[in-house]
């Protein structure tokens, strides 16, 4: 699961130009709508945006008057089935309304999934807010971990792995990204431990699942996967008091050439990232790796998130940019444990939040693809934790030619 940037949070971006924003629309404002689809970088992109801007409106008047009509736009008030907002703390009956940069939509999620009181669990797991991560020391020094929290990382990355493996087995057009969900979940739990993200700052699913224009932190629920999408699984296991996390890019029955370009550039974006990774080697030198690849391919690189060190921490130092020029601070030691992540855009790299807090999704609604690794730091290079094993699905072409 991605960290947040080493930029801090991202502006609004223009609906118009997708360029930072600060001026919002009065009328959105008057009527209440996310700011998130209402802003705009000038008078000009205002002006340029109006003639279907404004469609918003009456939409939004349409829906205060009457319920929608279609399967998608509502759900029932007595099925547990509701839309997700305010960051996973609130659901709504009715699709929140938003200019959606690309198709794709929100569906209504099921209600959070329980867990066995004889599972440890994280601090986050019963209010929804992280008590040590925030304020630990870890997130400003980066930790070496000891051999016995090594021997932890393995076993948790191991059970990651495996989990993840599980949820790629079902993949195929038809299935919900909530039936995915629910693999997860029981497969974690079956394995002793907990789903990390599951409640953590209140995200309602027990793993993330990114399909087509999103680039991370997707949601998932009651939308059945189609031919032609592709769809990212991000899983992280709580087990033995650390965290594993991985995720992973696949594609959904017959894909267009351009998608499959683009997720194997990913693949290879993080591969190439991975060679590098020794004692010595500046973490800002990931990012220099990693973009280089992409820019290569004819992509860009999201920089809105970015890996993080793991442990007994979920989140924490060193953050890993996967951009060019960026800021990261340190050198790698052995003994370290942290995520490489890219997310690699078909467009361009500007972002936006969906009004459920969590989903984030390209400005111009072209596709994503993201993979992860945990990483352990050796004395002579690198151990991936979470690496394939041979019982993982054969599902990229590129490693079978």
């Amino acid at each position: 699961m991605a960290g947040g940037s080493d930029a801090g949070v991202a502006t609004l971006s223009c609906a118009h130009c997708g360029k930072p924003a600060h001026l919002q629309c009065p009328k959105c404002v008057e009527l209440k709508l996310p700011r998130e689809g209402a802003a705009f970088c000038s008078q000009d992109c205002f002006k340029a945006s109006w003639s279907s801007h404004k469609s918003v409106h009456l939409k939004a008047k349409l829906s205060a008057v009457g319920p929608a009509s279609s399967e998608q736009s509502s759900a029932s008030p007595n099925d547990g089935w509701r839309y997700c907002i305010r960051k996973g703390q609130g659901r709504t009956p009715k699709i929140p309304h938003f200019d959606w940069t690309g198709t794709l939509r929100p569906y209504p999620i099921s209600e959070m999934r329980k867990v066995p009181a004889e599972i440890d669990k994280p601090d986050w797991a019963f209010d929804g807010m992280p008590k040590i991560e925030p304020t630990s020391d870890l997130q400003h020094v980066v930790e070496i971990k000891t051999p016995e929290q090594i021997e932890k990382m393995r076993e948790t990355c191991r059970i990651a792995r495996e989990v993840l493996d599980a949820a790629a087995r079902m993949i195929r057009p038809g299935v919900t990204t909530d039936e995915i969900d629910e693999v997860v979940h029981n497969a974690t739990i079956a394995a002793g431990g907990y789903p990390s993200p599951l409640n953590y700052n209140f995200f309602p699913k027990s793993c993330c699942t990114s399909v087509n224009e999103v680039i991370c932190h997707g949601i998932p629920d009651a939308r059945k996967l189609e031919d032609g999408d592709i769809v990212n699984i991000d899983v992280t296991v709580y087990y033995k008091g650390v965290h594993g996390d991985l995720n992973e890019t696949y594609f959904v029955g017959n894909v267009d050439e351009a998608s499959r370009q683009l997720v194997q550039c990913t693949y290879e974006c993080l591969e190439k990232a991975i060679a590098i990774v020794k004692p010595g080697v500046r973490f800002r030198e990931i990012g220099e790796v990693i973009n280089r690849h992409a820019s290569m391919s004819g992509f860009s690189v999201a920089r809105s998130y970015c890996g993080h060190g793991i442990g007994e921490l979920f989140h924490c130092a060193p953050n890993i940019p996967h951009y060019a020029r960026n800021k990261a601070v340190g050198v790698m030691k052995a003994g370290q444990t942290f995520t490489i992540e890219p997310m690699i855009n078909a467009g361009v790299w500007r972002d936006r939040m969906w009004p459920d807090g969590w989903t984030d999704v390209t400005t111009d609604g072209k596709r994503s693809a993201m993979f992860e690794h945990t990483l352990l730091v050796t004395e002579t290079g690198v151990e991936v934790l979470t690496a394939r094993l041979p019982s993982s699905p054969n599902v990229f072409p590129w490693l079978s030619s």
